[in-house]
């Protein structure tokens, strides 16, 4: 098939370090080109990709205040894919609502997967003008604040199964937060569930210009390099010793997250996953298999003490059944077929 793939353009992709939405993106694109497809990706021009690179803008540049220096790339984004609609057999956009009123006035099949939160106040207003438009969530969970969407399909994320990989842990004993540290991540309770448990927390996480405030004032104090240590924003090539070391990943989420790539990061390393059962958690996370879904800090207590009944070859075996890149590929191929049939269907 001939695929256009759209990326956002706030980070470049893959991004260099944090960019859950940017590392989807390219790992969908790479193992698409993998299968034999031919794919055009629109991002920014210092990503990196097998496909056929189309720069919207001259590099990735992390959220811009000023409207019109934030939104002008991506007018530009959707104009250089409608000059060349027609070279496609799909388009396949992970721009939120952006391309909506313009792609439904063409006769080219289109998507967009959604890949943030659809229960703020705003989304009705813009969303709702658009029923026909097909969706893609990325969590059944993801649908719930919108059911009546035109949802095409759920697809859960995957990854390349060679990226992470469980490697010899160093002996010490810890739990491991990853991602981004701010209020509804949980980075609070993940540091009195440690504690509790008598054991350290070591802190992988970026610190976002939104939650700078957060960081300094309530989260920076609580560091104290040695019960809870924070390590700063690492890339791949840092997660699978700081994974593969880890007695689990703490997930205490306070938000209807869509889906939790960190999740899945873990159990690519054979790490089990302590989280909280909000948004995408209880999709992604097998009780016993993979870790445990708890609903307070209590909980969490009780399931570090059954963490041994968890097998963390099983984990790495369950990643490589339902989470890999050529699974997730194969499902958006799928559904490609069934928009492209029914667009030549009338």
């Amino acid at each position: 098939m001939r695929i256009a793939q759209i990326a956002p353009l706030f980070e470049s992709v893959p991004p260099r370090r944090y960019g859950g939405t940017e590392r989807v993106v390219s790992w969908l694109t790479e193992e698409l080109v993998a299968m034999g497809h031919q794919v055009t990706l629109f991002a920014t021009g210092d990503s990196r990709t097998k496909a056929e690179l189309v720069p919207v803008r001259e590099k990735a540049s992390r959220f811009v205040p000023n409207f019109e220096t934030n939104c002008a790339p991506y007018a530009r984004a959707l104009e250089m894919v409608r000059r060349r609609a027609h070279e496609f057999d799909v388009l396949h956009f992970h721009i939120d609502f952006h391309p909506f009123s313009l792609f439904s006035r063409q006769q080219v099949p289109f998507l967009t997967t959604l890949h943030g939160r659809l229960d703020q106040p705003w989304v009705p207003d813009i969303y709702d003008l658009f029923p026909e438009v097909p969706l893609v969530s990325i969590s059944d969970s993801q649908r719930r604040p919108m059911p009546h969407l035109n949802w095409a399909a759920t697809i859960l994320h995957g990854m390349p199964t060679g990226l992470l990989r469980p490697v010899a842990a160093a002996g010490e004993e810890y739990f491991a937060f990853l991602g981004r540290i701010s209020p509804e991540k949980g980075i609070e309770a993940a540091i009195r569930i440690a504690a509790a448990a008598g054991l350290r927390l070591k802190v992988a996480a970026k610190v976002g210009e939104e939650d700078i405030g957060y960081y300094r004032e309530v989260v920076a104090p609580l560091f104290d390099g040695q019960r809870v240590e924070y390590l700063g924003e690492i890339d791949d090539s840092g997660k699978a010793a700081f994974l593969s070391g880890a007695k689990a990943l703490l997930f205490p989420i306070d938000w209807p997250e869509p889906f939790g790539l960190v999740m899945v990061e873990a159990m690519a390393c054979g790490c089990p996953v302590i989280a909280y059962p909000r948004g995408s958690v209880p999709e992604v996370v097998e009780n016993g298999v993979t870790g445990y879904v708890v609903a307070n800090e209590a909980e969490a207590a009780a399931a570090i003490s059954r963490l041994g009944a968890v097998d963390r070859a099983g984990v790495r075996r369950r990643f490589e059944e339902r989470w890999s890149a050529r699974r997730m590929a194969a499902d958006y191929l799928a559904l490609y077929e069934r928009l492209r049939l029914r667009s030549t269907q009338g």
